[in-house]
């Protein structure tokens, strides 16, 4: 029997793959499961469909955030942090704290998470953060540190 997978079925194939497989497994494991549906021209149609749909949206999302890095490109927020004695810097600063001063100094909603900081910021000055904002597209926010 010929069955386009709707999902990803280990040793089988994955989602979108015309593949054969024997009447018994098709009719007791991958149609009952939602794993899988026949292959007719209108499942074909319907999947050729839900392809392009879903590329279309993959087109949206890249085209926002390649929007956002114009956005962020050339902006500047500002992070205090205490000083020691001697003017050394006492704590640091994380990529929460630069989420949330990115918000409250210009509201813009950024994620913590796609905040590219390989250790906390740990000295004053201008410091260039990246940000993922798609696995193509990478932002860069200025971040300056200053003394409360």
């Amino acid at each position: 029997m010929k069955l386009i997978l709707l999902a990803d079925v280990k040793a089988l194939g994955k989602a979108g793959d015309v593949v054969k497989v024997s009447d018994g497994y098709a009719r007791n494991k991958l149609l009952p499961q939602g794993l899988a549906v026949e292959d007719t021209d209108k499942s074909r149609n319907d999947l050729k469909l839900k392809k392009q749909h879903e590329e279309k949206l993959a087109a949206e999302k890249l085209q926002e955030a390649q929007d956002m890095a114009k956005k962020l490109e050339g902006l500047k927020i500002s992070v205090s942090m205490k000083a020691g004695e001697g003017g050394k810097p006492f704590g640091s600063i994380s990529s929460k704290e630069i989420a949330e001063a990115a918000k409250e100094q210009h509201d813009i909603d950024l994620d913590k998470k796609k905040i590219m900081l390989d250790e906390a910021i740990r000295t004053f000055g201008m410091h260039q953060v990246p940000i993922r904002l798609h696995p193509q597209v990478t932002g860069t926010l200025y971040v300056l540190v200053q003394e409360k």
